[in-house]
């Protein structure tokens, strides 16, 4: 994933407190990683899940996705999958992502795919695909949808300058920013910690690096996985066990009933949504 807008500051003090006891344990990459990734080795070297872009604007796939996610599960990686969100319709776009997700899964091997697809929408500003820049009221259309289909809200991802301004801004209403908080969050900051994670109590996973840039301690925060030179990696916020945990508890099951939804939403031709109730946390 691919940002602009990060805190410029790096704050060391908090950082033996916010890793203690937390798993570097999570890469994630897209088609703009070129080379073919060595799963066996990232998973000999203690990486435990990957996260895989499946599609992004306007309603694109990611050629790399299915080849990767079979030789992932394979590796005995647990997978997932995001959505590089925009400012159109946000229930097509939620639609063709879950498409594009279980076509792919149905053609994985059978016994590697029991832990199910960890389900994400990437919101950041969109500034290199067509489309424009997804707004709140689009993202909250976006995973009710994928609420509503699979049982399970996705996580949310955005860089921790993005969730302070945007999400957390007086404008937000608070029935939104609580279904915001139904979806388990993904932040990203390359030069600290974070710490504004609000309406979040706290952020479940850390990318820390991309692109290459990365202001922690090397010896702590690694940015290279195998062969992907540089990767981008994640925190997870706790144990290696507790991280198989956590993805068992919120991935999709394919195959499975979808729980009923705990609210419901409609969405006009513009991607404005209107919430009839808001879910419980």
């Amino acid at each position: 994933m691919k940002f602009t807008h990060l805190l410029p500051a790096i704050l060391l003090c908090p950082l033996a407190a916010a890793i203690a006891g937390d798993s570097n344990a999570v890469v994630n990459m897209s088609h703009y990683d070129t080379v073919r990734p060595e799963f066996t080795t990232m998973a000999r070297q203690g990486v435990v899940a990957a996260i895989h872009e499946a599609t992004y604007p306007r309603l694109q796939v990611d050629a790399a996705y299915g080849q990767r996610q079979e030789e992932a599960l394979k590796a005995g990686l647990y997978w997932g999958a995001y959505h590089f969100g925009d400012a159109t319709n946000p229930v097509a776009q939620a639609d063709h992502f879950m498409d594009v997700v279980e076509n792919r899964w149905r053609q994985a091997s059978a016994a590697s795919s029991r832990h199910g697809v960890m389900l994400v929408l990437d919101f950041e500003e969109n500034h290199h695909y067509p489309g424009g820049t997804m707004r709140v009221d689009q993202a909250v259309a976006f995973v009710e949808r994928v609420r509503k289909k699979t049982g399970r809200y996705p996580g949310l991802y955005s860089n921790e300058n993005r969730i302070k301004t945007i999400l957390n801004s007086p404008s937000v209403d608070a029935k939104t920013k609580d279904v915001l908080r139904s979806c388990w969050l993904w932040i990203a900051n390359y030069h600290r910690t974070p710490t504004a994670t609000a309406p979040w109590p706290r952020w479940d996973l850390w990318q820390y690096t991309g692109d290459g840039v990365c202001e922690l301690p090397r010896s702590l925060f690694p940015i290279a996985a195998a062969n992907l030179r540089p990767a981008e990696r994640n925190m997870f916020h706790g144990s290696t066990g507790e991280l198989r945990t956590f993805w068992d508890s919120h991935a999709w099951q394919l195959g499975q009933p979808a729980t009923a939804a705990a609210s419901v939403s409609s969405t006009d031709a513009s991607g404005k949504v209107s919430m009839a109730s808001a879910p419980g946390n």
